[in-house]
C-alpha cells in the first residue's frame, strides 16, 4: 500500500484524500441518526417500523441525489459536484438538530440523503480518473474505507455526545464537513481524462446498446447487495442495545458502541483488501469471495453469537466480509463506461440499487417487530448470494484503461 501511493501523482494522491475525506465524513453524518434512534424514539414516541422509515427516506433521496450529482458532474466537473455534495450532507445535519416534529426530522433526513448519493457519485469518479489503472482497485478500496472511518467517529461521537448534549448536539457536530470544501477548491484540479476527451454528454447511451445490458446488471447487482448490507447495518447498533427477549444482545450504547468499533476496524481492512486483491486477481472472483463469507456470517452473528465474548471476537469478521466488497463498484463502474457518461453511469447504477434497497430498513424492522431482531437481520443472506450470481453476467475489468 506504501508503494502503491508513492506511485501516485500528486494531483491522484489530492484527489484520493479529498474523496477519502469526503466519503469518511459522509458515514459519519449518515450514521449519526443510527445512533441516534433510541434517543430519537424516546424524544418523539415512534416505533422501530418509523425508525426504519426514516432510514429509509434517506437512502431514497441518496439515490436521486447519486444521479443527479453525477448527471452534474459529467456536466461542470466532478470537483465542482463533489464541493456541493459536502456542503449540502453537512448543513443538513445541522438542520436535523432543529427538528421539533418527526415531519421536520423527515425533512431534514431526506436532504441529507441527496447528499450522501451525490458525494459518492462524484468522489469516486474523480479518484477513479486521477490514479493508474493497476492501482484504480486500490484506490478505491482506500476512498471507500472512509466509510468504516466515519463510521467509528459516528459511535464514538454519540457516546460522548448523546449523555452530554442529547441528540440535537450530535447532529449539530455534523456541520463540521462543510471544512473540507475549503480544501477541495483551493487543491484540485479535474483529472486530465475529462479534460482531455471534453465528451459530448449523451444520457441516452446508457439505455441503448451496447451500454443497456451493463447498466441493467450493474442496477441489479447494486440492488441485491445495498439490501443486504442496509437491512444488516441500519439496525446493528439497535441489535447490539436491544434486551435478549427481543432478539437481540442485551448491550447497552455505551457497551455496544465498544462493540461497533472493532467491527468497523475490521470493515477499513476489508476495504482495503478488496481493492488489493481485485487488483490482482480480478474484479469479480474478490466479489464472489467476500459476498460468500458475509453471506455465511450474518445468520451466524445475528443468531447463534448471544455471549458478549462470542459477539466481540466475530465482530471484526462480519465488519471485514459485510463491508470489502463495496470496493468493487467505484472501480469496476468507472472502467464499464466511457469518460462522456461515466459519473452519470456510476451515480444511476450504483444509487439506483440504493433506492430499490430503501425498503430493507423498514423490512427488517418491520419482521422485527414480530420476530425479534436477530431473525430479521439473517433475512439479509439471500441478497449477498444474489449479488454473487449477478456479478458473473459483467465482463471482467481489471486493469482497464479508461477511454
Amino acid at each position: 500500500m506504501r508503494a502503491f501511493l508513492a506511485e501516485l501523482p500528486q494531483q491522484g494522491r489530492r484527489a484520493l484524500l479529498a474523496a477519502f475525506a469526503g466519503w469518511t465524513l459522509d458515514a459519519m453524518d449518515f450514521v449519526l441518526y443510527l445512533m441516534a434512534i433510541p434517543a430519537l424514539r424516546a424524544h418523539f414516541g415512534f416505533d422501530q417500523k418509523t425508525a426504519g422509515l426514516l432510514a429509509t427516506v434517506a437512502l431514497l433521496s441518496s439515490a436521486v441525489g447519486g444521479v443527479f450529482f453525477g448527471w452534474l458532474a459529467d456536466r461542470i466537473g466532478r470537483t465542482r459536484a463533489l464541493s456541493a455534495t459536502v456542503l449540502v450532507y453537512s448543513f443538513a445535519s445541522l438542520g436535523s438538530a432543529t427538528s421539533g416534529s418527526v415531519t421536520e426530522l423527515l425533512m431534514w433526513r431526506t436532504l441529507l440523503g441527496f447528499g450522501l448519493g451525490g458525494e459518492w457519485s462524484a468522489g469516486s469518479v474523480l479518484v477513479a480518473e486521477s490514479v493508474p489503472a493497476k492501482h484504480r482497485g486500490k484506490a478505491i478500496g482506500l476512498m471507500q474505507s472512509g466509510w468504516a472511518v466515519g463510521y467509528i467517529l459516528a459511535a464514538l461521537l454519540a457516546a460522548v455526545l448523546l449523555p452530554l448534549v442529547g441528540w440535537r448536539g450530535l447532529f449539530a457536530a455534523g456541520v463540521l464537513p462543510a471544512f473540507l470544501v475549503v480544501f477541495i477548491r483551493r487543491n484540485l484540479e479535474e483529472p486530465a481524462t475529462f479534460v482531455r476527451e471534453k465528451p459530448a454528454f449523451r444520457l441516452r447511451s446508457l439505455f441503448v446498446p451496447p451500454l443497456l445490458s451493463r447498466t441493467l446488471v450493474a442496477t441489479l447487482l447494486s440492488s441485491a447487495v445495498m439490501f443486504g448490507y442496509w437491512g444488516l447495518f441500519t439496525w446493528l447498533p439497535s441489535f447490539l442495545a436491544s434486551p435478549i427477549e427481543k432478539g437481540g444482545a442485551g448491550l447497552s450504547l455505551v457497551r455496544s458502541t465498544a462493540f461497533l468499533v472493532p467491527m468497523q476496524l475490521g470493515a477499513f481492512f476489508g476495504y482495503l483488501s478488496f481493492g488489493c486483491v481485485a487488483d490482482r486477481v480480478g474484479r469479480k472472483p474478490a466479489f464472489v469471495a467476500y459476498l460468500l463469507a458475509a453471506a455465511a456470517i450474518v445468520p451466524v452473528y445475528g443468531q447463534l453469537a448471544r455471549t458478549p465474548v462470542f459477539l466481540f471476537a466475530l465482530g471484526p469478521v462480519l465488519g471485514f466480509a459485510g463491508h470489502g466488497y463495496f470496493s468493487l463498484f467505484g472501480a469496476q463502474l468507472a472502467e464499464l463506461f466511457p469518460t462522456a457518461v461515466r459519473a452519470t453511469a456510476q451515480g444511476l447504477c450504483y444509487n439506483a440499487g440504493r433506492a430499490v434497497s430503501a425498503i430493507a430498513p423498514f423490512t427488517v424492522g418491520a419482521v422485527a417487530d414480530v420476530h425479534g431482531i436477530g431473525s430479521a437481520l439473517a433475512l439479509t443472506s439471500g441478497f449477498f448470494l444474489l449479488g454473487c450470481v449477478l456479478v458473473t453476467l459483467l465482463p471482467e475489468t481489471r486493469a482497464a484503461e479508461l477511454s
